[in-house]
């Protein structure tokens, strides 16, 4: 093995010369990239323009193949601004744009709302309202006119149908069978007589209110039917949240509520399925028919496909996750179950409503499943829905004080129905007045329900266009006035126990 020894100055020198070859790198680096910098973008320009000149000589000289009459076209200027006009009016643009205004003006309604001690959702079906004709078409009605044209609704309502699938999917994953067992007793009771009273009323109001708000070739009967259970509806979800905002979940008052409101929902969507099938069928005899097969319907669910999915769940186990496949079959169930229910006659979200309670009782199953799917339903499809309810509800219609002393006398039925009905039936089940009026001011929050209910009852023509919007009115009135009343009742007795 040899040692080479270099001197001090040999080794100088080496990093002399070494240093000044990386200099001399460096420097032909920075001119290279200089160069590319000055002559890449003029390679990139003049192929542009290249392209563009050829492009123009084959058009020019294709104009020579071209057969049958010359067309005559517009100045250059007014055919630029004819094309604008056509993007801007093109569906797809108009859709976008309603969706962008839709869940912009829902969102801050919704905000606006919250701060105000409302629900969030509350806002939402306000936003409808103001965007529809009764505030937005008075006051622009160029702009309404452009943003929801007439051509476009019959989107706007099959995409609303389908997010109320995915709600109603929802609701019925969030109803515990397992907690309606558990704590039945008055709660079941109160959900009952809060039902039985203002159906009853309903029905003696529809004497009063047949002549001048049916429409024509509907049967009393019809009529009768869908004005009781319109003014028998509890909002489950909107009732959920607001129980939530006030940290009653956990307190008797909350548990109670919630159970009867739950159980009450199960009631009214199978008398208005009843009802919807009666007034598809023409009349009761001929209905029995569509009543038969959706009996057979919920069997076939409850013993065959409801087994089939708890299986499936268990496939999944306690992954936080949930594999494609199972999604695409959850998904089908769905579908099906909803096609199912509206061949039958009994509407399709009845059939989405019960394909969500028939889900796995596992809730870490329920939660992944309402997890992918709340965000889609409630913030992008359901606004659809506000807003196609709110271009149908015309509060300009209810003109007349006739017509204002009707939407007045609606409202007092329906209060008194299901404010005073669920009260006296706690009252009577041993609860505290405090918490009876408790009961009563939470089992008369209508609105998102009431509002599928209304809507179904529109499409069915069983109620005129004036009609719906007193009852539009009586929903957003009840509901409304939920969280004032309960601040009310804790006050009035917070100064009794002082």
């Amino acid at each position: 093995m040899y040692v080479i020894k270099l001197s001090d100055d040999s080794v100088l020198t080496i990093q002399h010369v070494l240093i000044k070859k990386y200099h001399q790198m460096f420097i032909l680096h920075a001119q290279t990239t200089v160069l590319k910098r000055k002559i890449l973008p003029l390679i990139y320009f003049s192929s542009i323009g290249l392209l563009i000149w050829v492009m123009w000589c084959v058009f020019n000289t294709g104009r020579m193949l071209e057969k049958g009459t010359a067309t005559q076209s517009l100045p250059a200027q007014k055919q630029l601004i004819a094309e604008i006009a056509d993007s801007f009016s093109h569906p797809l643009a108009i859709f976008i744009l309603q969706l962008t205004l839709i869940i912009t003006v829902s969102q801050l309604c919704g905000y606006l709302f919250k701060k105000i001690g409302q629900p969030a959702v509350m806002g939402e079906i306000a936003a409808g309202i103001f965007l529809g004709p009764s505030l937005m078409g008075s006051l622009l009605p160029k702009f309404s006119a452009f943003v929801f044209p007439a051509a476009s609704l019959g989107n706007l309502q099959m995409l609303s149908q389908i997010g109320l699938i995915l709600f109603m999917f929802v609701i019925g994953m969030e109803l515990d069978t397992k907690t309606l067992k558990q704590k039945a007793g008055s709660a079941i009771f109160i959900s009952y007589m809060s039902i039985v009273i203002p159906f009853v009323l309903g029905i003696g109001l529809s004497w009063l209110l047949y002549a001048d708000n049916a429409p024509q070739g509907i049967p009393f009967y019809a009529f009768s039917l869908f004005t009781g259970i319109a003014l028998s509806i509890t909002a489950f979800p909107v009732l959920a949240r607001i129980i939530r905002e006030r940290n009653l979940s956990n307190t008797r008052l909350g548990l109670i509520a919630i159970t009867a409101a739950a159980a009450g929902d199960v009631a009214a969507w199978c008398i208005l399925a009843f009802i919807v099938a009666i007034v598809k069928a023409g009349s009761i005899n001929s209905s029995l028919y569509t009543i038969i097969a959706a009996i057979v319907y919920v069997v076939i669910m409850i013993m065959a496909v409801k087994p089939m999915l708890k299986k499936l769940a268990g496939l999944n186990g306690d992954q936080g996750t949930m594999k494609r496949t199972s999604m695409a079959i959850i998904f089908v169930v769905l579908l099906v179950s909803s096609y199912c229910c509206e061949v039958i006659g009994i509407h399709a979200l009845f059939g989405a409503f019960l394909a969500g309670v028939i889900m796995p009782s596992e809730w870490n199953f329920r939660k992944l499943l309402i997890d992918k799917i709340e965000d889609v339903a409630l913030v992008l499809l359901l606004p659809l829905f506000f807003v196609f309810t709110g271009l149908r509800t015309q509060i300009g219609l209810i003109s007349e004080p006739s017509q204002w002393v009707t939407c007045a006398l609606i409202i007092s039925v329906a209060v008194t129905g299901k404010f005073a009905g669920s009260a006296i039936a706690a009252r009577i089940t041993g609860e505290t007045v405090k918490t009876s009026l408790s009961i009563g001011a939470l089992m008369n929050t209508r609105g998102l329900v009431e509002l599928v209910v209304l809507n179904i009852g529109y499409d069915l023509k069983i109620i005129t266009p004036q009609m719906f919007a007193m009852m539009v009115i009586m929903a957003l009135f009840t509901t409304l006035m939920t969280n004032p009343s309960l601040n009310l009742i804790n006050r009035i007795f917070k100064e009794q126990d002082s």
